[in-house]
């Protein structure tokens, strides 16, 4: 089901949402999941007169726990399956469950959690063995074929990293490294009960995101995803077509994808992803990126392209630096590889274009050229005392998401607490306010602009500080972890906020 708000509605209207990741979700389990607490998030959005979800990558998450960082760009996080689902599905048993771990509720402990869920996964496997539900049976055999292009080599790469004991393909030492298609046949007969395994694994997170996306959509909610621009070097991606990235005869790679000097960190930021070959890309027509785009518009209305301007020019490191103060910016495919999109998915690509950081004239005129929503960050407006474009009566277009914050930045509470008096005096003179629910002003403020979406992360909801923000760029670990608890989010905070969502005009 695609569901999306008409052209006509979206040059009208003005529409608002709320971003959280589902790990954050109320649950037993020790992370959020697509079970009870999901519904009851979309319930709270309906309630609340919002009509946008955004999540962050829904990929299995790699290095970090980020899922900036995943094993895949096309398959989904199996840590977000409900056991409760699975249950109703008569593959688990309330007996299966126990015992439950205490876990905490205010953060993903994610080792604990891989432990206790991937015991209950294998449970649910080998009932699926010996099933008798064959309306389950197709569905499967249905997915498998509905999924092909991605989903053989991706099941196939996790076997072998499991076979590996969890190295990344880089560092593996036999045929499976780069295999031949001959290779591939024989390493699909030896590891073949493990990659029915990460089918069937597969194929329950689709089933219940696809049900939750439903449900979303009838409830009015169009969901907004996000895909990192480049995927990570531990990746079915990469082992599976090496040829579209920059990498050396080993398979080592000989540039590594960040950003310079920026808000963030004051010698850059070094990721560590690979960069893409766009020479090689061009030739194929960019069917990767095609089938990749295809893939998250099954399964979003949305999506968010992280680091857009990575398209336009892209920050090149050497991989042998360390951090990424030696870079240099070398031109991406522009127009070029959008034209290829819409040739085979339609004109109208529902894409959000994150434009934050080193913006040029040639990347807005990408953005513009394209008509792609950007971003403004109101916490960046209020930094310093001068004039900024992230002010509200800076903002020169309609067309651009205005977000309290991103998931990269504080909570807009622990942002105040922490920035200098000067910046405090600004927020309280311009929001006209004594900042005692400073983080409801931020969201009253974005709701007041003119941009045509307004997004405010659910910690700006809740009114939490500093030690709940979701990620802090440049720290390797810590991150991706915060979770909020049942009750949270009530009745009271959905009638305020549908208040001021109706007060200014963003009630569709």
């Amino acid at each position: 089901m695609q569901f999306k708000i008409s052209e006509d509605d979206r040059s009208n209207h003005r529409y608002s949402g709320v971003l959280v990741h589902p790990t954050a979700f109320p649950s037993p389990y020790g992370i959020g999941d697509m079970g009870q607490s999901a519904y009851d998030f979309i319930d709270f959005l309906a309630a609340a007169g919002q009509h946008l979800w955004q999540v962050l990558p829904l990929v299995p998450s790699g290095n970090g726990n980020s899922p900036y960082q995943g094993f895949s760009v096309f398959a989904g996080q199996t840590l977000l399956i409900s056991p409760d689902l699975l249950i109703k599905k008569k593959l688990l048993t309330l007996e299966d469950l126990q015992p439950i771990p205490d876990f905490e509720a205010e953060r993903v402990d994610y080792e604990r959690v891989t432990v206790y869920k991937t015991a209950l996964f294998r449970k649910a496997y080998e009932r699926f063995l010996h099933t008798a539900d064959k309306n389950l049976l197709e569905e499967y055999e249905a997915f498998r074929e509905t999924n092909r292009y991605w989903l053989e080599d991706y099941c196939l790469y996790m076997a072998g990293k499991d076979y590996h004991g969890g190295l990344p393909w880089y560092e593996w030492k036999d045929s499976l490294r780069c295999p031949t298609p001959t290779d591939k046949e024989t390493w699909r007969e030896r590891l073949s009960s493990e990659i029915d395994y990460h089918r069937f694994i597969q194929f329950l997170f689709f089933g219940q995101w696809f049900e939750l996306k439903a449900y979303a959509n009838k409830k009015g909610i169009a969901i907004i995803g996000d895909i990192p621009i480049f995927p990570s070097p531990d990746s079915a991606d990469v082992w599976g077509y090496k040829e579209m990235f920059c990498l050396d005869a080993e398979g080592h790679p000989t540039e590594v994808a960040g950003v310079p000097p920026d808000y963030f960190s004051a010698t850059g930021q070094r990721w560590g992803n690979l960069l893409y070959d766009w020479d090689r890309h061009a030739e194929d027509g960019y069917r990767w990126w095609t089938e990749r785009i295809r893939n998250q518009l099954d399964q979003v209305d949305y999506i968010r392209i992280d680091h857009f301007r990575g398209l336009e020019a892209y920050w090149a490191i050497p991989a042998e630096e360390e951090t990424a103060l030696n870079g240099c910016w070398k031109k991406g495919p522009g127009e070029a590889l959008f034209r290829a999109m819409a040739q085979a998915l339609g004109d109208d690509l529902p894409i959000f274009a994150e434009d934050l950081g080193i913006i040029t004239p040639e990347v807005e005129k990408l953005r513009d050229a394209l008509g792609f929503p950007g971003m403004r960050v109101l916490q960046f407006g209020f930094d310093g005392p001068g004039e900024s474009t992230f002010l509200p009566h800076q903002l020169d277009t309609r067309n651009c998401i205005c977000y309290t914050g991103t998931h990269d930045n504080d909570t807009s509470r622990g942002w105040y607490e922490h920035t200098n008096e000067q910046n405090r005096d600004k927020i309280r003179r311009y929001m006209n306010t004594d900042a005692s629910s400073v983080s409801w002003d931020f969201i009253r403020t974005c709701l007041g602009t003119i941009a045509k979406y307004a997004i405010f992360p659910v910690q700006d909801i809740l009114g939490l500080g500093s030690e709940h923000r979701m990620n802090t760029p440049g720290t390797p670990t810590g991150n991706w972890e915060f979770r909020f608890r049942a009750g949270q989010l009530n009745e009271g905070m959905a009638a305020g906020l549908k208040r001021m969502t109706e007060l200014y005009g963003r009630f569709g």
